[in-house]
């Protein structure tokens, strides 16, 4: 899986390239990394800012498999930028999914207690 980060206005390109329970192997750019069983709740917390590689901009998808803790917003609502949309929780952390710009909520794809995979549709905007 590919994915694009965008940190401090620098755009990097992330490549997982290997990921079970002992370890996860990425490569950015042309280096590569790998992190243990221990490092892996580090990368749950990185992971928090995927919301961004959105496959659309009407789309909010689950930056990791978890379960959908909490949602903050109604279908129609009208949400602002950085609005806290739902709480996502993985690897015993709860992990804030917020939204990148103003929008309206046009559909709720998951539940509250609702198991998700990454990459999972969360919501669609208008």
């Amino acid at each position: 899986m590919k994915l694009k980060l965008k940190i401090k206005d620098k755009e990097y390109e992330v490549e997982i390239l290997e990921e079970d329970a002992d370890q996860t192997k990425i490569k950015v750019g042309e280096k590569e990394f790998s992190f243990g069983r221990e490092e892996k709740e580090k990368i749950a917390v990185a992971q928090t800012i995927l919301p961004k590689r959105n496959f659309s901009k009407k789309e909010i998808r689950a930056p990791v498999a978890g379960t959908v803790s909490k949602i903050f917003v109604k279908e129609g609502e009208f949400i602002k930028k950085n609005q806290k949309i739902l709480i996502l929780s993985a690897m015993k952390m709860e992990n804030e999914i917020i939204s990148e710009n103003d929008s309206r909520v046009k559909e709720i794809e998951v539940k509250e207690n609702q198991q998700v995979y990454a990459d999972d549709i969360l919501l669609i905007l208008e």
